[in-house]
């Protein structure tokens, strides 16, 4: 029997509900539901009405209209929240009545009166993402409308909404100051870097005399976050503003003035505290990072140290990686300083030799921009190293000194920003350009910032440069335990790897520099170091090998290895590294 016939049409779907409507309905049930029905009846039905939609179907705070046209539906739908405004201006803003509304331009499926699929299912995914008052629109009805309403849009970027296979581009409506009223607060205009508030945590224990715990917290994660020196931290008295309320995380973002928000609570129970957090784009409302932290209260000032110190080092790298996806996403005529710099982080940390240069490019462009960028100064500095440590470069002298220029030149503007002081030191340390002067930047770095992973692992390089393998191996642990996240294991496992190596745990060494290879299988000194470990441990077949492959990647199979200071670790490792090639050759 032949299947029946689906009728299908193209439409715009417009999905809305009241905001906050069982608190509106629990606080004046009968004067909320009088207000609704005579907006319903003055305003909406006739709104939609002229602009040619059909309600298809209600539910108690929400509705669902079908239009023919994208144009009329965000034509209607800006309408109607200009409307509702004026009409509930003279309220407190908690007694609002405001609508939320997405609208999706789809292929939808009729079956008598309603409408199925996945065009109004997106409809109701984005009418979840507006905020109160406000309209958002997938990018179908923006490509429709963007040259035929006078409205102006926020792109919020990609977002995967629940039961939708592809992600779907969201767009907000731009809207008009909010009438002023006894509680309205103006928005602030985002900085012109990171920015964060940290909320009061909730106090889950039950007893409110331990309010005072949480506060100490949040005060504490407020104190450590403000060490970041690129980061802009909202003060504690502007986010206990909010102590006690329900929030609307992307209203806070609105009126904090900052993108991003950290949450979180406290339960206490006998000796033992569980704090938990997490981080969420107010922009957009999505979830970038949570983590869990458990301890005891033997020394409660000590334990709240340590969760500060601990969720500002987790913090620290999802909020950077949060920026240069921003940055990457964004058009590429509309470019600072600041975002090619965040452009050129990624390949200027892969480890790969043309991804490097292609830093370098961007680096170079930055400084065209601010020739006294430290954070810049000090990633090309990086760059120069990454190549000279490699062999990837056919002057090694001249890209040496190089980068040690770089690597001064962000010293001397670098005033105290512990990122730039302990990159520039690292590239100093290696080169063995005033060795003492590098450590003394690296140590001033951690004491700004002791919750910097990056720091931690830079420290560690050079104490392994300076003949201290198991204070750096301490000093990687540390990074990684402040960044267990970092898509750059292999660079984490490689240094502790090599840690190993100069304390003679060969074997174990042998392990973690397999490990890291897996990882990235382009990167010069593993492959030194593996071929240097297996001589060690007697196996040339396996060290031949390894010199092998490493031949195919560079000229400089053994280096002079100057930066190691410790004269039995250089001789450590290059007596295996000639025995490794004297078995290929």
């Amino acid at each position: 029997m032949a299947a029946e016939r689906v009728e299908r049409k193209l439409a715009a779907i417009l999905a809305a509900d009241i905001a906050g409507y069982s608190r509106l309905m629990g606080a004046d049930e009968e004067g909320t539901l009088a207000r609704l029905k005579a907006h319903r009846r003055e305003l909406i039905d006739p709104k939609i009405a002229e602009h040619r939609g059909r309600i298809v179907k209600t539910t108690g705070d929400g509705l669902l209209v079908e239009f023919a046209s994208p144009v009329e539906a965000v034509r209607c739908a800006g309408e109607i929240q200009k409307a509702m405004r004026e009409r509930e201006s003279s309220l407190r803003e908690d007694r609002r009545i405001e609508i939320r509304v997405g609208i999706n331009l789809g292929d939808v499926i009729i079956d008598e009166d309603d409408v199925y699929g996945d065009g109004v299912n997106i409809a109701a995914r984005l009418e979840a993402l507006a905020d109160p008052a406000g309209v958002v629109i997938s990018s179908a009805v923006f490509e429709q409308v963007r040259d035929r309403v006078p409205d102006s849009f926020e792109d919020l970027g990609d977002h995967q909404v629940k039961n939708i296979a592809r992600p779907v581009r969201v767009y907000r409506l731009a809207q008009p100051p909010t009438p002023a009223s006894p509680t309205a607060t103006s928005s602030l205009p985002l900085p012109d870097k990171p920015s964060i508030a940290v909320l009061p945590f909730a106090n889950m224990s039950g007893d409110p005399e331990q309010e005072y715990f949480a506060d100490g917290m949040v005060e504490e994660i407020i104190t450590a976050l403000s060490r970041i020196r690129w980061l802009f931290v909202t003060a504690r008295n502007s986010s206990f503003t909010y102590k006690g309320q329900a929030v609307n995380v992307r209203q806070v973002g609105r009126e904090l003035g900052v993108r991003y928000v950290l949450e979180g609570s406290v339960r206490k129970a006998d000796q033992l505290v569980r704090i938990t957090a997490q981080l969420i784009d107010a922009i957009s409302g999505t979830h970038l990072w949570a983590d869990r932290f458990d301890g005891s209260l033997e020394d409660v000032f000590e334990l709240q140290d340590k969760v500060a110190v601990n969720v500002a080092g987790v913090i620290e790298p999802a909020l950077l990686a949060a920026e240069i996806r921003r940055s990457v996403e964004r058009p590429t005529t509309d470019l600072t300083a600041y975002d090619l710099y965040l452009r050129a982080l990624a390949p200027a940390e892969s480890g790969e030799k043309d991804r490097i240069i292609e830093a370098l490019d961007l680096l170079g462009r930055v400084l065209e921009r601010e020739p006294r960028y430290g954070p810049a100064l000090a990633l090309a500095a990086g760059c120069h190293n990454a190549l000279d440590v490699s062999g990837w470069t056919n002057d090694a002298e001249a890209n040496r000194r190089e980068g040690i220029d770089f690597a001064r030149r962000a010293l001397r503007g670098a005033g105290d920003d512990p990122g730039t002081l302990a990159r520039a030191a690292y590239v100093l340390g290696y080169s063995g350009e005033d060795f003492d002067a590098a450590i003394a930047s690296i140590d001033r770095s951690l004491e700004l910032n002791p919750s910097f992973a990056r720091g931690w692992y830079w420290s560690g390089w050079l104490r392994l440069w300076a003949g201290e393998p198991d204070l750096a191996i301490s000093h990687f642990e540390v990074a990684a335990r402040l960044n267990p996240r970092d898509p750059r294991t292999w660079h984490h496992v490689l240094s502790i790897g090599v840690g190993h190596f100069f304390a003679r745990r060969f074997e174990y060494a042998r392990a973690l520099l397999l490990r890291s290879l897996q990882e990235n299988p382009r990167w010069v000194p593993t492959y030194r170091f593996l071929a240097s470990c297996y001589a060690h441990l007697g196996r040339l077949d396996e060290a031949r090998e390894v010199v092998e492959r490493l031949r195919r990647i560079t000229f400089a199979v053994v280096p002079s290895a100057s930066h190691w200071r410790n004269p039995e670790h250089r001789e450590l490792y290059l007596s295996g590294l000639r025995l490794a090639v004297g078995e290929a050759t």
